[in-house]
C-alpha cells in the first residue's frame, strides 16, 4: 500500500503549478543523503470520473490531443518541514519540480473549453537508497494525496451578487495595509476563466499579484475585485464570440461593482476605482468605460478585443478625458492590435486625449527567469499573453517603445501611474443602477 504525500501550488505567469511534493518519511533524514535522483515522479491529470484527460498537445497544436500524463523532472530534493521549508535534517522530504510551460504539473486544464481545476494524481517512487537515522530507506511509494496548499489564493474571499437577472460570482481581497478609504482595482478575466469557480478568475493568471506586497504598496493598500462570468464577457446573447461590441453582462457587472462598493461603503474611495482585464476581459473593460465614462478613475485594457469599428466618434469624445493605458503585443495573432487597440488609441490621441498611453511590445518574453527555452534563453510566450507584463508591473514605455511614461516629472510603471489617477470631479458616489 502506498504512502501519503502533500502538494504545494504556486500561481505563476502561466497560472497555477504544483511546484513542491512533500513526502512524510519513516525516519529522520539528513540533507547530504537526499538527492533528486533518489525519486521518480509520474503524474496523471484526470476528470472527476477518474479518467485520464485528453488535452491539446500544446497551445499551438490545439487540435492534436494526447493523454495528460507523464514524468516530471525533480530539480531539487531536501529534508524539510511539512510546509516545504528546507532544513538540515527532517522527517519530511520536499521535491521541487522543474516547471515547463503547459506541463502536467499544472492543476488546471480546459477539457470542456474553460479552465477548471482537475485532479492531478502523482506516484512518487523511491528509486535509490537513502541512509537515515538507524536505518536505510528503500522502495518507498507515495501515491495518496493528503492535501494541497495554495497560499496566494488564501488572501481572497468569495461572494455572489444579488442582481436578480444575472447574479455573478466573484473573488475579492481586502487590503491589509493603509488607512482611510482605499482604492478599488477591478480585474476582468480572459475567455478561458469563465464558469462557476471564482478562484479561476484570479488564479488562472497571476492576478493574485495585485494583492501582493509590492503592488499593494504602490496604492497604499487597495481592494481587489475579480468578477466571473458564467460564460465569457463578449457574449452578446448569441453564445458566440463576435464583433458586435455588445455584452449581455454589462448591467450585471455594474450591479456587482455597485453592490461591492456599498458593502464596503466606509472603506472604498469612489474617486479611485480602476478597471482592467485581459483579452475577453479587456473587451469588457472597454465596454464598461464606454457605458459608464464618468464612473471609473482609470482603465488598463490588456490585449483588448473591442474591435475599433464598433466604437463611434461620439464614443471617442465621451472617453477621451479618461486616463487609459493600453497594453498589447505586436505578434498577438488571437486579438490583432491593428484591429482593436491601435486604431482606438490613435483616434483618442487625435481627439486630444491628454492622459492615454500604450505599451505596445514586440513580443512577450519571460523577464523573471521562470521559464527558459531549449537553448537556455528566456522563454517567449504566445503573443497574446501580454497580461504577463501587466501582472508583473513591467509596463513602463509608451507607444513608440522608447519613451517612458512620465507623471509629475517622474518615470512611472503602469501600477504606479494607476495609483496616481483620481476622478477629475470630486463628488459623492452616485453610480447605482
Amino acid at each position: 500500500m502506498g504512502r501519503s504525500y502533500f502538494t504545494i501550488t504556486e500561481i505563476t505567469d502561466l497560472g497555477p503549478f504544483i511546484t513542491k511534493l512533500i513526502l512524510p518519511m519513516t525516519a529522520i533524514v539528513k540533507a547530504a543523503a537526499v538527492k533528486p535522483k533518489c525519486f521518480s515522479v509520474h503524474a496523471e491529470r484526470k476528470n472527476k470520473k477518474g479518467e485520464v484527460l485528453l488535452l491539446p498537445k500544446s497551445w499551438f497544436d490545439r487540435d492534436v490531443t494526447e493523454p495528460s500524463k507523464g514524468y516530471c523532472t525533480v530539480k531539487d530534493a531536501y529534508p524539510s518541514s511539512l510546509d516545504g521549508e528546507r532544513r538540515k535534517a527532517g522527517e519530511y522530504v520536499t521535491l521541487e519540480l522543474k516547471l515547463r510551460p503547459f506541463d502536467i504539473s499544472s492543476p488546471i486544464a480546459a477539457p470542456e473549453g474553460m479552465n477548471e481545476f482537475v485532479i492531478t494524481d502523482f506516484r512518487i517512487t523511491q528509486i535509490a537508497e537513502i541512509p537515515a537515522e538507524g536505518e536505510k530507506l528503500t522502495g518507498l511509494i507515495f501515491d495518496l494525496h493528503a492535501g494541497n496548499t495554495m497560499k496566494q489564493t488564501e488572501k481572497f474571499v468569495h461572494g455572489i451578487s444579488s442582481y436578480k437577472d444575472e447574479p455573478l460570482k466573484y473573488g475579492y481581497f481586502v487590503p491589509q495595509t493603509g488607512n482611510g478609504r482605499r482604492p478599488l482595482i477591478i480585474w476582468l478575466h480572459g475567455g478561458g476563466e469563465g464558469g462557476s469557480d471564482p478562484t479561476i478568475a484570479y488564479a488562472g493568471n497571476k492576478v493574485v499579484n495585485l494583492a501582493g506586497d509590492e503592488i499593494q504598496a504602490k496604492f497604499g493598500g487597495a481592494y481587489v475585485l475579480a468578477p466571473q462570468t458564467p460564460t465569457f464577457w463578449m457574449n452578446d446573447g448569441s453564445g458566440q464570440y463576435g464583433r458586435t461590441g455588445k455584452s449581455k453582462y454589462g448591467k450585471a457587472l455594474k450591479a456587482l461593482i455597485d453592490e461591492f462598493i456599498d458593502r464596503n461603503d466606509a472603506a472604498i474611495d469612489t474617486n479611485r476605482i480602476y478597471i482592467g482585464g485581459c483579452s475577453n476581459g479587456g473587451f469588457m473593460t472597454m465596454r464598461m468605460v464606454l457605458d459608464y465614462p464618468d464612473f471609473f478613475a482609470a482603465a488598463y485594457p490588456v490585449c483588448e478585443a473591442m474591435y475599433d469599428e464598433v466604437i463611434s466618434n461620439a464614443d471617442i469624445e465621451a472617453i477621451k478625458h479618461m486616463p487609459i493605458w493600453f497594453i498589447h503585443s505586436k505578434d498577438d495573432l488571437i486579438v490583432k492590435p491593428e484591429e482593436t487597440a491601435v486604431p482606438t488609441y490613435e483616434r483618442l490621441i487625435k481627439a486630444g486625449a491628454k492622459n492615454v498611453h500604450f505599451s505596445l511590445f514586440e513580443r512577450v518574453v519571460d523577464l523573471h527567469g521562470l521559464f527558459k527555452d531549449e537553448k537556455g534563453e528566456p522563454y517567449t510566450y504566445n503573443g497574446h499573453f501580454s497580461w504577463v507584463y501587466v501582472l508583473n508591473d513591467d509596463c513602463r514605455f509608451d507607444y513608440d517603445g522608447k519613451q517612458p511614461v512620465v507623471m509629475d516629472g517622474k518615470e512611472v510603471s503602469l501600477m504606479a501611474w494607476l495609483a496616481m489617477q483620481r476622478k477629475k470631479v470630486d463628488c459623492l458616489y452616485s453610480g447605482k443602477m
